[in-house]
């Protein structure tokens, strides 16, 4: 495609917008067509002209973001990119938004810092570019929060007792856009005896916890935000932390979590090559590897490296994924032992450990 993807910027402060304005346009592939102080002045310019994308502020005047990217998502469904500064206070509105329809939620850029700049050009450029070929639906009017049972995740004792087997096998995730719906759908599906799992999701720091608390009571296993030195064990999912690398490593029979800095790896920071790369070191054979829905080719080259190593690796299909770029991608480079619906990855991860 020649043409360049059309993007309407809403957020209500001036710099803001002139900000991602001048990361957006620097882009050859990308074209800011307007922008918009609030919803109703967007609204107004999309009866116009409807964009390929839009990047939408949380917390704007006379109408706030949710509301707008709500009923976007239930009369006219148009990619959307959430940049917000995602405060802690603001991460379950994030998670809210992802609900209604959102493609991708990214931080936005501090001004004034020149390397976080730099950084968030690639974070953002990108974004829009994976919204801009991404699926998307319409979400009803009505939308309802699935239900929570926290008494049914709560298993006293499960994870004392897992421990001496945390050795036999070990389930390394990577996602991208898309992500974040499909994770829901694939830790719902782990049993209480899956192996201990470790997930890379690219997402900005400050949300990661918080993603990682919802999907905690909606799963029959545990799941939280990945701490340095965590111990990777059976009904526990970890999930590696925004801005944050995450490797596993393994000191005798155990398996446990680095969390460290560095720079972006394949354009993110946390990486899926990364997290993959230190499986394959340290889990070898005893790794499952699976690439969800996502943008790019980030984990296609840590799956390879997984494969050589004897580990059996996993992509979801193109049909149900957001975004098929890195699964593809990981096929294409011939990681990945099986190509599956995301509905029947656990199955065949059980399958393949013993459940």
């Amino acid at each position: 495609m020649n043409r360049k993807i059309r993007v309407l910027v809403v957020d209500d402060s001036a710099v803001v917008r002139q900000t991602l304005s001048d990361i957006l346009s620097s882009d050859p592939r990308i074209e800011v067509m307007a922008t918009a102080p609030d919803p109703f002045i967007a609204a107004e310019k999309m009866c116009r002209e409807t964009p390929d994308v839009i990047t939408l502020d949380i917390e704007m005047p006379r109408m706030d973001g949710l509301t707008f990217l709500h009923k976007i998502m239930t009369q006219h469904p148009v990619p959307v990119v959430v940049c917000s500064g995602l405060a802690d206070a603001g991460a379950e509105t994030t998670l809210k938004a992802l609900e209604y329809g959102a493609v991708e939620i990214i931080q936005k850029p501090r001004l004034g810092a020149k390397l976080f700049l730099e950084e968030s050009k690639i974070r953002i450029c990108d974004a829009v570019k994976a919204a801009s070929v991404a699926k998307v639906r319409f979400v009803p009017a009505i939308t309802q929060t699935p239900p929570s049972f926290p008494a049914d995740v709560l298993v006293p004792g499960l994870h004392k007792s897992a421990l001496s087997e945390t050795t036999e096998k070990v389930v390394v995730v990577g996602a991208s856009t898309g992500g974040t719906e499909a994770l829901r759908v694939l830790l719902q599906a782990m049993p209480l005896d899956v192996p201990g799992t470790v997930i890379v999701q690219h997402m900005p720091e400050n949300f990661t916890a918080a993603f990682a608390r919802r999907l905690d009571s909606l799963c029959r296993i545990s799941v939280r935000e990945a701490g340095n030195n965590d111990t990777v064990i059976r009904g526990r999912a970890l999930i590696a932390p925004g801005n944050k690398h995450t490797l596993l490593k393994r000191s005798g029979a155990r398996y446990y979590i680095e969390v460290k800095d560095g720079p972006l790896v394949c354009r993110h920071r946390p990486s899926v090559d990364v997290l993959f790369r230190s499986a394959a070191r340290y889990a070898g054979k005893n790794a499952i590897g699976v690439i969800l829905t996502g943008m790019g080719s980030d984990g296609s080259k840590g799956m390879l490296d997984m494969k050589n190593a004897g580990a059996y690796n996993i992509a979801q299909d193109e049909a149900t994924s957001v975004v098929f770029g890195m699964p593809r991608e990981a096929i294409k480079a011939g990681g990945v032992g099986k190509i599956l619906p995301l509905e029947a990855i656990v199955q065949e991860v059980m399958s393949r450990t013993g459940g």
